[in-house]
């Protein structure tokens, strides 16, 4: 609960007093641990509420679907009543409240859709969602790089699959500009971005992308929006939950600029089940993570991971969290005894607790805490109760949960996605293209041996013709000859009229063969 008047977040409750978060030492960072079932989602809540209250935004992911119901004011009941006097000592009328909530989900079903591009992944963290090796990552490095060298977006899956094949088909183009492009790695991310698909990872790949400073906003009353990732379905794929958070955490980095030292953080992330990030995960992306931690609260952002066992953080990046709040670790065995001690070690020691002793006897609710003074020192450790948090402590109703929804002044912006020309729509238009032209090259050679056959059919047509005019030429003077009287029959005057017939006709038949021979019969 944040204390306006103290300029202080009121966190814990011990029999000395309160224990207070300073606002301006929040965005050095914090880690929430503990076992299962220890209260570290109550602790989160009451974290988130107060960030609200201090006008400060706040992302973080809803796993189980229980963290919904901060839409809503909590509810007092005879349980709550007891732990408010009996355990925190405090007999002040607790005021329950609702809080602005910003409901999203990478599929669209439970909040406003996000979505970011292919491109604006990158190929690192796509590699490691894709479960490529180094000879793969290389490759697909390679198939970003040609893409932003041609000015080929790529958006969604079907551009990047696309880009794949395409960089496969010219791997002899590219090799000397860019390196090896084997037929085994671009064979081996198409499977890949398929498998990937099945799982229904192409939902949210696409446009409109998220807008991280879509996440900077305040209600009427001043109070930071509490932007809470629905993932349930998410988290069935923690490969891709995690890699999915730290493209978040990632947009964040390179979208804030210096800030230096604040009075309270611009925002507040916070990262649960963190272990997942750090799960396998390759060298290159744990220093890219540390770096990111490291830096980013120059930039005025707070980031707190929420774990089961501070081990599950590297060393490097567990350094750079200064706010710690331990749950309740259980010990059954000497590896679990051994991190238990270690946890107790990491605290700054108090001479009136003994922390390791402590740290399995803690009941739900209950923390080891330290905190970091005005002057960034971190606190020595101390045994308290959480604050109970102001809103509800249960699941908001899928009415409600849809209406907040469509009321979201947002909801326009992402609720449908859009396609826009991008590497699919280029690539598929260059091949298209290639083919419209080598078919309309196959047809202009069909078309000039058409015409060559054709030429060759009109000359023998033409000589079949004209043969045939010769031989119904021939037939028709046969005919004549047969017509004609014996040389008995003929009279002086027939004689005379053959032979005018005869001299007429050999005039004609010299005239006729020289049409159809040439100079091969000449007449005499």
């Amino acid at each position: 609960m944040y204390i306006e008047k103290l300029h202080k977040i009121w966190l814990c409750q011990n029999d000395k007093g309160g224990i207070y978060m300073y606002p301006k030492m929040a965005n050095r960072h914090g880690l929430i641990a503990g076992a299962t079932g220890t209260g570290k989602t109550v602790t989160l809540k009451v974290l988130a509420e107060s960030f609200s209250e201090m006008g400060v935004p706040v992302f973080l992911a809803d796993i189980k679907g229980d963290v919904s119901g901060m839409c809503l004011p909590g509810e007092d009941s005879e349980g709550f009543q007891k732990r408010l006097h009996n355990k925190l000592g405090l007999e002040t009328q607790w005021k329950f409240s609702g809080y602005p909530v910003t409901f999203w989900d990478v599929y669209g079903k439970k909040g406003l859709p996000v979505r970011t591009t292919i491109s604006e992944m990158g190929p690192d963290l796509l590699a490691r969602l894709l479960e490529l090796n180094d000879t793969q990552s290389g490759v697909l490095s390679i198939v970003f790089r040609v893409a932003d060298d041609q000015g080929l977006l790529l958006l969604d899956f079907k551009d990047l699959r696309s880009m794949v094949q395409y960089v496969g088909d010219n791997a002899a183009d590219f090799k000397t500009q860019y390196g090896n492009v084997t037929a085994q790695s671009v064979g081996a991310i198409q499977r890949a971005l398929l498998r990937l698909e099945d799982q229904g990872a192409n939902t949210f790949f696409g446009e409109p992308a998220l807008d991280i400073k879509d996440w900077f906003t305040t209600d009427e009353n001043g109070r930071g929006m509490i932007n809470l990732l629905h993932c349930t379905e998410l988290f069935q794929n923690p490969l891709l939950y995690s890699t999915f958070l730290l493209w978040m955490l990632s947009e964040l980095y390179e979208m804030m600029p210096e800030a230096g030292d604040l009075d309270k953080p611009k925002m507040v992330f916070f990262f649960d089940e963190a272990h997942l990030i750090f799960k396998d995960a390759p060298a290159s992306l744990l220093a890219k993570v540390e770096q990111i931690v490291r830096l980013i609260r120059s930039k005025g952002i707070g980031i707190y991971f929420i774990t089961q066992q501070p081990a599950d953080v590297p060393e490097n990046v567990l350094a750079q969290l200064g706010n710690k709040i331990q749950h309740a670790l259980r010990a059954y065995t000497p590896k679990e005894r051994k991190a238990l001690k270690a946890t107790a070690q990491s605290f700054r020691a108090n001479p009136e607790l003994d922390a390791e002793t402590a740290l399995g006897e803690l009941g739900t609710g209950e923390v080891l805490v330290s905190m970091l003074d005005p002057e960034g020192i971190p606190t020595v450790v101390q045994r308290a109760y959480v604050m109970p948090p102001r809103s509800y402590l249960g699941v908001c109703g899928e009415d409600l949960r849809q209406q907040k929804i469509a009321a979201s002044p947002l909801y326009s912006k992402y609720a449908h996605s859009v396609d826009r020309e991008s590497a699919y729509e280029i690539l598929t238009g260059r091949a298209e293209a290639a083919q419209a032209e080598a078919e309309a090259a196959a047809k202009a050679k069909e078309a000039e041996k058409q015409a060559k056959e054709d030429a060759k059919a009109a000359q023998a047509a033409e000589r079949e013709r004209r043969a045939e005019e010769r031989r119904q030429e021939l037939e028709r003077r046969a005919a004549e000859r047969a017509a004609r009287p014996t040389r008995q029959q003929k009279t002086i005057v027939d004689k005379v009229i053959d032979n005018t017939i005869n001299t007429a006709a050999r005039t004609i038949g010299t005239q006729i063969v020289r049409g159809i021979f040439g100079t091969l019969f000449k007449g005499k």
